[in-house]
């Protein structure tokens, strides 16, 4: 099975479709500035769950991200967990950089 990602910015989303396929297999929704890209949403199709689909959505889009050199905040648990289990990732993510004073 081939799983094949791209980015939809006119509809704020990453795609996945299987084999070739015209059918959507999944998303990732994302909220993008020119700093930062918020992951809100994931979703697989029931028929492909378990099947790669959700890490491949996170593998390319995660890639792309720091290929733009955008920070990630990573709202949607589906990403936040496959980010703890893939800790080659967490150095993408924001880190707030308020303190609190004395």
């Amino acid at each position: 099975m081939t799983v094949e990602v791209s980015d939809v910015p006119e509809a704020k989303r990453y795609e996945a479709r299987v084999d070739g396929e015209s059918k959507v297999a999944g998303v990732a929704q994302y909220i993008r500035t020119t700093e930062l890209i918020a992951f809100v949403h994931t979703e697989v199709d029931p028929a492909y769950e378990g099947r790669g689909v959700g890490s491949a959505l996170a593998r390319v889009a995660l890639d792309e991200a720091r290929g733009a050199n955008l920070r990630v905040l990573a709202t949607c648990p589906f990403f936040a967990g496959w980010i703890d289990r893939h800790p080659a990732y967490r150095d993408l993510l924001y880190q707030s950089r308020s303190r609190v004073s004395d």
